[in-house]
């Protein structure tokens, strides 16, 4: 087969083969995952912090911290969240050229999330400052770190099959 005059040996082709083939699987594994996978961990740590805060906001009288203070961390954490997305999708987009977009997730894995999630921090909160009992705290911040580790893995599991 000649092209351009090139003359090519089936070990050069083969070769040729194997380097589109490792490029195309190397492209899969840097798409299989929305985001980085520091941020992924940063996302978790923050969503389980979130219950914890929420309760120390809504507590009856001071529980661990004065009510400013947990208004203080969650500010602080919020912040250093919003940042963490800021530098996670500038990094994402240098590394893929892709934008890191939350919209394009599956419907699907994230209705169910983005309407059950505020519902189990907020609802823990209010369940603690009614009994005073932390374990909804910590029940609801295990859990949350529970659906970030699952949403995250489940998002790489449909990619894969989609790619």
């Amino acid at each position: 087969m000649e092209t351009d005059g090139v003359h090519l040996t089936p070990q050069q082709a083969r070769a040729a083969l194997a380097d589109t083939q490792r490029v195309s699987a190397s492209a899969a594994e840097l798409a299989a995952a929305p985001w980085p996978t520091w941020f992924f961990v940063a996302l978790t740590l923050y969503v389980a912090a979130l219950p914890l805060t929420y309760g120390g906001i809504a507590a009856d009288s001071d529980w661990l911290l004065p009510r400013p203070a947990w208004v203080g961390v969650m500010l602080t954490i919020t912040a250093v969240y919003v940042a963490l997305l800021s530098v996670a999708s500038r990094v994402w987009r240098n590394r893929t050229g892709v934008a890191l977009r939350f919209d394009v997730l599956p419907k699907r894995a994230t209705v169910p999330v983005v309407a059950g999630l505020p519902v189990l921090l907020v609802g823990a909160a209010v369940a603690f400052r009614l009994t005073g009992w932390p374990g909804w705290l910590i029940a609801a911040s295990l859990i949350s770190a529970g659906v970030s580790v699952g949403f995250h893995l489940a998002f790489v599991r449909l990619h894969r099959k989609s790619a």
